[in-house]
This record gives structure tokens, C-alpha cells and sequence, in this order.
């Protein structure tokens, strides 16, 4: 399994001279095996995509956690989907209104100028919710954890590793924190024993004081869930926008100097790649 981090921020891209060692774009993840593709989200990092080998297969499968903005607004600008011989799954949510419909509301002006209904690609969309299901040579596994939303996590197992990604996740959220039986623990059906975990880290314990309830993690709550499910690598992503490089270096020093977890931990970099 092959994962190339193409977005690492939350909320908004934040792209220039002070974010340019981890990178400004919201959350785009491309996954290869056997030739297969997967992308997870469509932040504003899906625009690298575009240029990626993997496309030459014809079929691209899509993979959003959820439709907030910044994973979902870079899709209008993802080739594929303007290409009439390129077959494109868009897996996403369910909820009371249809992932169609929701969809549609990005792609309709005044937002953008296409329509869904006018997309040349030979189109699937799928709703999904604590689902299984199969891709080419991925088992995935897909899970409702807390973010607002509906938001979903995803476990993604070929024969070889298992990669968690949960990009948006308050696990702490609750009267007594982070619950420290796992089954009680959101996302952790997901993350449990995974090669490599991908997830939330957009906030320094001071900052999340005052953002409870937002649905997203301390960096700190970050590693400590990690650390519960037993993880084997874990990398932090959805950087807040207002964290220059300057500010991630000082506060993944200072998570460094306070823990000493059996695992590895670093911060998501645009463009790592990982195999797995």
C-alpha cells in the first residue's frame, strides 16, 4: 500500500512563505495498490492528484469522510471528473438528505458553475455508514465517529497493513474526557492495532480548552488515543490555519520532551510519501 499526503490543514487553505515545510492545503490523501486508486477527501490538495500515475487505470474511487468545505473543495477542480472515458466513485455519508443532493448543492451556481447532473464521467455515488465494503484489493471498513457531520472514519486493509484514517475527531469529547476502555472510545474499532493511524491533531491542550465540542483533537488527546488502540505509527494532520512552521515545530517538541510512547509519531509534511 502507497499513501502520498496531498493536504494536511483544517478548516481553510493556508498556502505561503510561513506554511511552506508542511504545507497549506486541506485534506487529500491518495492511496495506490495493485494499481488501484483510492483518494480520501477532496480538500484542496486533491489538485496534485491530477497528476498522478495512478489515473491511467481508468476507475478512481473517492472516499469522503464528510462534506464540510475543506474536504470537498477542491472535487470541482479534480480532472477525472471531467473526463468522459474515466470511471469515478464518490463514497461519502449517509444522511437524510441523499449524498446526490448534498453534492449538488457545491456543484450549482452561484458556488460553482457546473452541475452535477453535467459531469462527464461515467459517475457511481455510494452512501455508506458503519459499512464494509470491498475495492480492488482493499477491505474497508467505514465508521460514524464524533465530528458534526455525519462524519465518518475509515479502516482501509490490503494483504499486506492496515491503514486508520480518521482526520477530523474529538475523542475526548464527554462530562469525564477521553474514555480509557476502548469500546467505549470513538473511532476505535478503526484505529485498533493499525500500521499506520492518520488523525486529527489541530489543537495545542490549551487551545482545546476553549474549542470543546467543535469536533476536532488536542494534539496530545491525539497520541494518547493512538497509544490506546494500539497503534504502530501514528502521523497528525489537519493542522490548525493559524499554526505557521514555526508554531508546529514548538508544539511537537514540546508533545516530544513529554512522551515517551512505544510508537513513532510526527507531524503530516505535504507530498510524504509512506509503504506500507
Amino acid at each position: 500500500m502507497n499513501i502520498t499526503i496531498w493536504g494536511v490543514r483544517g478548516s481553510i487553505p493556508t498556502i505561503g512563505p510561513d506554511t511552506n515545510e508542511y504545507g497549506g492545503n486541506t485534506s487529500c490523501i491518495e492511496v495506490e495498490a495493485n494499481g488501484w486508486l483510492l483518494v480520501l477527501d477532496a480538500g484542496s490538495g486533491i489538485q496534485y492528484v491530477n497528476h498522478s500515475q495512478n489515473l491511467k487505470r481508468g476507475r478512481v474511487d473517492i472516499l469522503l469522510t464528510h462534506l464540510h468545505m475543506d474536504h470537498i473543495q477542491g472535487l470541482g477542480f479534480f480532472r477525472p471528473l471531467f473526463d468522459p472515458s474515466m470511471e469515478v466513485h464518490i463514497w461519502g455519508p449517509a444522511s437524510n438528505d441523499s449524498l446526490r443532493y448534498r453534492l449538488g448543492r457545491y456543484f450549482s451556481p452561484p458556488l460553482f458553475p457546473v452541475h452535477f447532473r453535467d459531469l462527464p464521467c461515467k459517475l457511481t455515488l455510494h452512501e455508506i455508514d458503519n459499512s464494509s465494503f470491498q475495492i480492488g484489493p482493499f477491505e474497508i471498513q467505514s465508521r460514524y465517529v464524533t465530528h458534526p457531520g455525519p462524519t465518518i472514519g475509515f479502516r482501509i486493509k490490503n494483504e499486506h497493513s492496515v491503514f486508520a484514517y480518521i482526520p477530523d475527531h474529538e475523542p475526548a469529547l464527554g462530562p469525564t474526557g477521553m474514555p480509557h476502555d476502548v469500546k467505549w472510545l470513538s473511532g476505535s474499532d478503526l484505529a485498533l492495532g493499525a500500521d499506520l493511524l492518520l488523525h486529527d491533531g489541530q489543537y495545542t491542550v490549551d487551545e482545546y480548552k476553549h474549542r470543546i465540542g467543535w469536533g476536532h483533537s488536542s494534539i496530545e488527546d491525539a497520541v494518547e488515543f493512538a497509544a490506546l488502540t494500539g497503534v504502530k505509527r501514528l502521523i497528525l494532520s489537519h493542522h490548525d490555519p493559524m499554526h505557521t512552521d514555526k508554531k508546529l515545530h514548538e508544539i511537537f517538541n514540546h508533545l516530544k520532551e513529554k512522551n515517551t510512547y512505544p510508537f513513532p509519531f510526527e507531524l503530516a509534511i505535504e507530498g510524504l510519501q509512506v509503504k506500507l
